[in-house]
């Protein structure tokens, strides 16, 4: 069957299976970014935002997709330079394998809500698991953001404003070294990495919004 969508902001049009799933399509593609863990819907680490919302690639057939617009970390490095620089410099990255889902669904999370609660943080990332930094780090680095943000009054409702330009020059050094690193092959690659079962709010198959 013929799927056409649009990937970050080009039009792809491909012969696919009809039980392709969308993980599959956009790594043929060359977004690797969107990595592979527990194949159950569990982990996060295969976050894509499919018109805007988030849903995991790994449980969402292609054909769900076509007609529509699919966003994945190398369409959306200007939004997610603005924070992840931040993060970074909390030591949230280690890995960084599973950078790339937290930065997605953390965009999501800023678009929908510019100015959440740490409550708000946490409970929207619940399904996003990481194996190393025990999580509190990146609730430190979104929370440093939204502070130097609000402190410079920068706009950033969909975080488009690089980490320079809140005066950290550093933290922009560190946004760029993220960036690269969430996208290089070593942390793309490793398709089968093992992740442990938890409960996640993400869209599934259907491409719902959270709950």
């Amino acid at each position: 069957m013929e799927v056409k969508l649009t990937l970050n902001g080009r039009k792809v049009a491909d012969d696919v299976a009809a039980d392709m799933l969308l993980i599959d399509f956009v790594r043929a593609h060359g977004c690797t970014s969107v990595k592979r863990g527990c194949e159950t819907s569990a982990c996060g680490l295969c976050t894509v935002l499919l018109d805007g919302v988030p849903v995991l690639s790994c449980s969402t057939l292609v054909a769900r997709a076509a007609g529509r617009n699919v966003q994945t970390l190398e369409g959306l490095q200007d939004e997610a330079s603005a924070f992840v620089g931040f993060i970074a410099d909390q030591g949230a990255e280690q890995c960084g394998f599973c950078n790339p889902g937290f930065v997605m669904n953390t965009i999501a999370l800023l678009r929908e809500n510019p100015d959440p609660t740490d409550e708000e943080i946490l409970a929207y990332l619940a399904g996003n698991l990481c194996r190393c930094s025990g999580y509190v780090g990146q609730l430190r680095g979104i929370r440093a953001f939204l502070d130097a943000r609000d402190s410079e009054g920068a706009v950033g409702a969909e975080g488009v404003e690089d980490a320079d330009s809140l005066g950290n020059a550093d933290v922009a050094s560190s946004a760029q070294e993220a960036s690269e690193a969430a996208l290089s092959p070593k942390a793309s690659g490793v398709d089968g990495a093992a992740a442990a079962p938890a409960a996640t709010r993400k869209a599934g198959a259907e491409g719902g919004s959270h709950e």
